[in-house]
């Protein structure tokens, strides 16, 4: 018989199994629930408030009042729907020059659904360059 009170050199065991699965389940979870930015593709090519404001003859200026009515080059749209306002940025391109700059002075008080309108107004009748017109902060 064996009545000694030794003490049994085990050394303490760790199990590392638990641990793993429970990093594993954290990163599946970061993994599923993390959001990427998408950087949208739509290049618009803002004044700066230092620029000389110099007009060139190769732009279409078109006017977004408050209430929503749109002048294209001065002239009133008479329905404002994406299809007269892109007819009338066509009628609006001057002959024999480059691909004119459509230029947007939209009220701040403005919708947004009207401006966005506009866009894609210009977008239909094959005005690619859009530019909006600002005034610097006094």
């Amino acid at each position: 018989m064996n009545f000694r009170r030794g003490s049994r050199s085990e050394a303490p065991e760790v199990n590392l199994i638990p641990l793993i699965d429970v990093v594993l389940v954290i990163i599946i979870f970061l993994m599923l629930t993390t959001t990427f930015s998408k950087i949208s593709g739509l290049s618009i090519d803002l004044p700066t408030a230092e620029a000389d404001g110099a007009a060139t003859a190769n732009e279409i200026v078109v006017a977004v009042t408050a209430a929503g009515d749109v002048l294209v080059d001065g002239q009133p749209v008479e329905a404002s729907s994406v299809e007269t306002i892109a007819a009338a940025l066509g009628k609006a391109v001057p002959a024999g020059t480059g691909e004119p700059v459509v230029v947007v002075n939209a009220d701040a008080k403005t919708a947004h659904q009207r401006v966005v309108d506009v866009m894609q107004a210009a977008q239909r009748a094959g005005l690619p360059h859009i530019s909006f017109a600002t005034r610097t902060p006094q």
